[in-house]
């Protein structure tokens, strides 16, 4: 018998950190420690009644075989007229894809596209998954920096830098998973002006937050302020953050014909359809009553002023006010150095988030997960109470250290 063996391209990647970080959360919990979670980038609120019901009418009338390879028709018809009442975004039926989470969104579009060698050009702080599934493609993620001092958001001149004749794609997240940070229409559009001189380069813009806003900010994606974009460009959504339906599993994109087909190509040798039960829930999601979402963001919106402030009081951190999603990402240069209690060096992000849930009893995220240090990721999408309560245990384990 041969000796156990991974593959090349597995071994390229890591376990997602925010996972591992929920994982050990659920252990400690498990035990009886009084743990708070702030790791998770799940809304706390949940999936709305209506869309709860669509999904049990679907089961009652038999909707639980196949489906075609990458949605239903009628999701993708109900995925057209989001984007065209939400973004003023026209795409063909042939233009339309839905795939097991966004996560596999951006997975099938980079898997079919790169090639060993590729660039792809990543913003940081990123979301955990961005680098490594590029790097599972055999591409080469090409970092850019950009810290609190820029608001977490690149300069045109920065991604003018990094592109190069091997530049495959930018992936630009906004509101952005891990920093909360947002562009606004003019930032994209300086940035849409850089792409127009690089015609090779091609765009995936993940838009998972956009209905996550506040009401001093406007959502915009890329196409809406710069159309001339359209043939290379994949506009990446889903159900799970503005629709709490995580657990359902639904992506989509919409994008060009070819792009689209090739990413249905290797779905279909991989899991196939999505839920069919999901889908029929995700139509409901799209086409039915909105406003619950204007009633969430008020609360988010409370929760982040709140977070933001109390993070501000703790010694060593610096937190900047997000314009969306349900992040904050404070940086904690000022911790640097310091000594614990029982004479430990806090000399990284991840040591100081180890020593967050040893003495705190709080989980959040090291920002080397998110390619940017030092800082860490904390979500707000709990409760007020629960979150005073953690923001307190951080303030008092980092006025401890010396």
């Amino acid at each position: 018998m041969s000796a156990p063996h991974v593959s090349a391209a597995l071994n390229r990647i890591q376990p997602s950190a925010t996972l591992a970080m929920t994982a050990r959360v659920a252990g400690l919990k498990a035990q009886g420690v009084d743990v708070i979670g702030l790791s998770a980038g799940e809304p706390d609120f949940d999936t709305p009644d209506f869309v709860k019901e669509a999904a049990i009418e679907a089961i009652r009338r038999g909707q639980t075989k196949y489906t075609l390879v990458d949605g239903t028709v009628a999701l993708k018809e109900a995925i057209r007229a989001k984007f065209k009442r939400d973004n003023g975004l026209d795409y063909g039926a042939d233009q339309i894809t839905v795939n097991v989470g966004g996560k596999h969104t951006l997975f099938n579009a980079l898997v079919a596209t790169v090639d060993p060698g590729d660039e792809v050009i990543i913003p940081a702080p990123y979301w955990v998954s961005y680098p490594d599934i590029v790097a599972f493609a055999g591409g080469v993620p090409v970092i850019i920096a950009a810290g609190a001092a820029q608001h977490y958001k690149i300069t045109p001149a920065q991604l003018d830098a990094a592109i190069t004749k091997k530049t495959r794609w930018l992936i630009l997240n906004s509101p952005s998973n891990p920093s909360g940070a947002a562009y606004s229409p003019d930032e994209l559009k300086a940035l849409g002006e850089v792409l127009l001189r690089h015609p090779h380069v091609m765009l995936l813009t993940d838009d998972m937050y956009e209905h996550v806003w506040y009401a001093d900010f406007a959502f915009a994606t890329m196409l809406q302020v710069c159309p001339d974009l359209t043939d290379r460009t994949l506009t990446v959504n889903g159900c799970s953050k503005a629709y709490a339906m995580t657990g359902w599993r639904i992506g989509y994109a919409g994008g060009p014909s070819w792009l689209i087909k090739a990413m249905g190509k290797l779905q279909s040798q991989s899991t196939s359809n999505p839920c069919s039960i999901a889908q029929a829930a995700a139509v409901a999601a799209l086409t039915g009553p909105q406003a619950f979402l204007d009633e969430r963001n008020a609360a988010f919106r409370k929760r982040r002023d709140m977070v933001v402030a109390m993070l501000n009081d703790a010694p060593g951190l610096d937190c900047p006010l997000p314009e969306g999603a349900f992040y904050v990402y404070p940086d904690a240069s000022g911790c640097m150095g310091k000594v614990t209690p029982d004479g430990q060096k806090i000399d990284s992000d991840a040591k100081l988030i180890d020593y967050f849930l040893d003495t705190a009893r709080v989980a959040a995220v090291p920002g080397e997960a998110f390619g940017l240090s030092p800082a860490f990721r904390v979500s707000y999408a709990t409760s007020e109470a629960v979150l005073k309560e953690a923001c307190l245990r951080i303030q008092q384990a980092c006025a401890a250290l010396k």
